[in-house]
């Protein structure tokens, strides 16, 4: 038995969507990526799949400056710029037919009846939710502005989603 194509795609999109993007390095579900623009400053992204919400992208994004700021010898951070970088794809798989029946014949004469079932294209449309953002580390709190502790913000997030 043959499974429409509609269905196989809906059935592996089922798949992948049923687990939202996890705390990773970025692959083919989703995470965050990092790169370093000066001593102090750090780009930081993180995006999700179809079955990941905003706030988990924005939270795992906070989480992975946070571990940048630790590493780079420092305990507090602010956001200079974020930027949402979420976007839509969408999937249209194509359209079926399939003809059946039957062919009789008396004599010299032939005989044809048949059913054409057709299944229209299917569109299947996914928000893929990502955030971008620009950091500065400190070693110690500067006055004015929001400025992040990372512990605190290791330990909140990790807690929130059990990561350990």
């Amino acid at each position: 038995m043959r499974i429409p194509s509609f269905i196989a795609v809906a059935i592996v999109g089922l798949l992948i969507a049923a687990c939202a993007t996890g705390y990773q390095s970025a692959g083919f579900t989703g995470g965050y990526k990092d790169t370093q623009l000066a001593p102090d400053v750090f780009r930081v992204s993180f995006s999700g799949n179809s079955a990941t919400s905003s706030d988990r992208v924005q939270d795992f994004a906070l989480l992975r400056a946070a571990e940048l700021t630790l590493a780079n010898n420092a305990q507090y951070f602010a956001v200079i710029s974020s930027a949402d970088q979420s976007r839509t794809d969408t999937h249209v798989t194509s359209g079926s037919s399939h003809t059946s029946g039957t062919i009789s014949g008396i004599g010299n004469t032939g005989y044809y009846s048949g059913t054409t079932t057709y299944s229209a294209p299917q569109v299947q449309t996914y928000h893929k939710p990502g955030v971008g953002m620009m950091i500065r580390t400190f070693q110690t709190k500067p006055e004015g502005g929001v400025v992040f502790d990372a512990n605190f913000i290791i330990n909140s997030i990790r807690s929130k989603y059990g990561i350990k």
